[in-house]
């Protein structure tokens, strides 16, 4: 039985407690791993490591270009990891080799880019109405960072959080999901081999109750970073107003994936599976909701129900495999709930709707994937974020329909649009109340672009240049070149 400590100050260690707690692997259902339960004193040793780091020592001392050169250091060893550090993520959330392989060969690119964007941050020179005066602004790090990600896509979102925060200088204290610790501790190794300062990056596992409500509501963090979920977003989104802390909340979806009667159908269908069933549905950005034009709505669902059902399931570690397990007993639990909400509310069921028994899946946490016809926007299934492989399909007339459905959720993360006339592109991109609009496609993501949520889905933006301003307060500097001082008693 293998077992991981904490990481604080540049150094493994066990919890302040002496706990430990199971980490589970999905394809088997059994313990695999045994991880530190942190609590409040861990907390706080990683807490004042990091405001320790960020404050003294080299770190606040190294110029950008060299905070940058660290970072791509890093990316060249999470490449040269890649590999490891993939099947270690499948073992711990269940996800497919493929596309963990894919994500790891990928998360470099986060590192060099933000290594790359760290000495291009520059203030500006304010051309005042006032005579006698020099005024420029400066971007400087906000401190101490609390960054907790979730399970579905452990290290991919760590990247997302923590290559910006460092770019602009901060430092870290990084909370991962209770159910997929073991990657994020294996990951944070390779700091120390690219020369990171000790307490630029901590790792502090356990309870959200125990380790992530400490983290929040510790006076030294200046900034929080989150992926989750809605109710979790909105506790610390609370919490952080009476400190008057830094948010970036990116939460849930109930994204819609329209397609119209002149989309190509053959690409839809792809595009409507890989919307939920491609990484067994446990993505904020799942296209849950299939918005179906009229007149094409019975011959999509036959083509899509025949390609649905051809979908290999079993081990995620075997390269053939299309769909995985559900991560956790608990999310299985719950998908499984779903499924009987939708029945009695009196969606239709045309595939699936069973846990899985083929013999590929073992004892693992599968379910089938699964459709629901006959739907209306109004029913649970529809509203609520189920995180699983199911699929609401609702009937729509034209592009007023389409819209009206579409926005009428709490949610505004993703949505797809599928059409071959690029006015109508144009227009649902502008009228659809979410931060992501895919045409002619969908899950596609980049280090490069802005990626965020509308309403109940978020606040803030990861990747892109207008990630790292999430990291960085701007700072406005006057200086007096000859003025007299004049009237105490009056404004300048």
């Amino acid at each position: 039985m293998q077992r991981h400590q904490l990481f604080i100050d540049g150094k493994f260690s066990d919890a302040a407690s002496g706990a430990w707690f199971d980490t589970y692997n999905p394809f088997t259902g059994k313990v695999w791993s045994q991880v530190a339960a942190g609590g409040a004193a861990d907390v706080e040793r990683a807490v004042q490591a990091a405001h320790r780091a960020f404050t003294t020592g080299v770190w606040p001392a190294l110029t950008a270009s060299q905070r940058g050169a660290l970072l791509r250091r890093l990316g060249d060893l999470i490449a040269r990891d890649a590999d490891k550090l993939a099947q270690i993520e499948v073992r711990d959330n269940g996800k497919l080799i493929a596309e963990m392989r894919g994500q790891l060969n990928y998360i470099p690119q986060w590192f060099y880019y933000f290594g790359g964007l760290a000495d291009k941050i520059q203030g500006a020179v304010i051309p005042l109405d006032k005579k006698d005066y020099f005024n420029f602004t400066r971007h400087e790090p906000l401190g101490v960072v609390a960054a907790i990600t979730p399970w579905n896509s452990p290290l991919l979102l760590t990247a997302w959080k923590i290559a910006p925060a460092l770019a602009a200088g901060c430092t870290v204290v990084l909370k991962p999901s209770e159910f997929t610790s073991v990657s994020s501790l294996e990951f944070v190794k390779l700091f120390e081999e690219a020369g990171f300062p000790p307490g630029v990056v901590n790792v502090v596992t356990g309870y959200g109750k125990d380790v992530g409500t400490p983290l929040v509501e510790h006076p030294l963090v200046r900034k929080i970073t989150f992926t989750g979920s809605d109710a979790t977003g909105r506790m610390i989104n609370q919490s952080a107003a009476k400190q008057f802390k830094r948010v970036s909340l990116e939460l849930g979806g109930k994204s819609p994936n329209i397609v119209f009667n002149d989309a190509n159908l053959e690409d839809a269908v792809n595009g409507a599976v890989s919307g939920i069933f491609a990484a067994t549905g446990q993505t904020c950005i799942a296209g849950s909701r299939l918005l179906l034009q009229d007149d094409i709505h019975d011959a999509f669902l036959e083509k899509l129900t025949a390609l649905a059902s051809t979908a290999r399931m079993g081990d995620p570690l075997d390269a053939g495999t299309q769909v995985g397990p559900i991560t956790t007993r608990q999310q299985y639990d719950k998908v499984l709930g779903y499924i009987d909400i939708a029945k009695q509310d009196g969606a239709k069921l045309i595939m699936g709707g069973a846990p899985a028994t083929r013999a590929e899946c073992g004892n693992g946490w599968f379910i089938e994937p699964t459709i629901f016809s006959g739907v209306s926007n109004r029913m649970r299934i529809a509203q609520e974020e189920v995180f699983g492989p199911i699929l609401s399909v609702i009937r729509f007339k034209d592009e007023e329909e389409a819209v009206a459905i579409a926005n009428d959720s709490a949610y505004g993360l993703g949505a797809g649009v599928w059409t071959a006339d690029i006015g109508r592109a144009f227009r649902m991109s502008s009228r659809i109340q979410a931060g992501t609009v895919w045409v002619n496609t969908y899950r596609a993501v980049s280090y490069m672009s802005p990626f965020g949520g509308y309403k109940d889905s978020g606040t803030g933006r990861e990747n892109g240049m207008d990630a790292i301003h999430e990291y960085l307060q701007v700072k406005s500097v006057w200086i007096n070149t000859g003025a007299a001082t004049g009237n105490p008693f009056t404004m300048r």
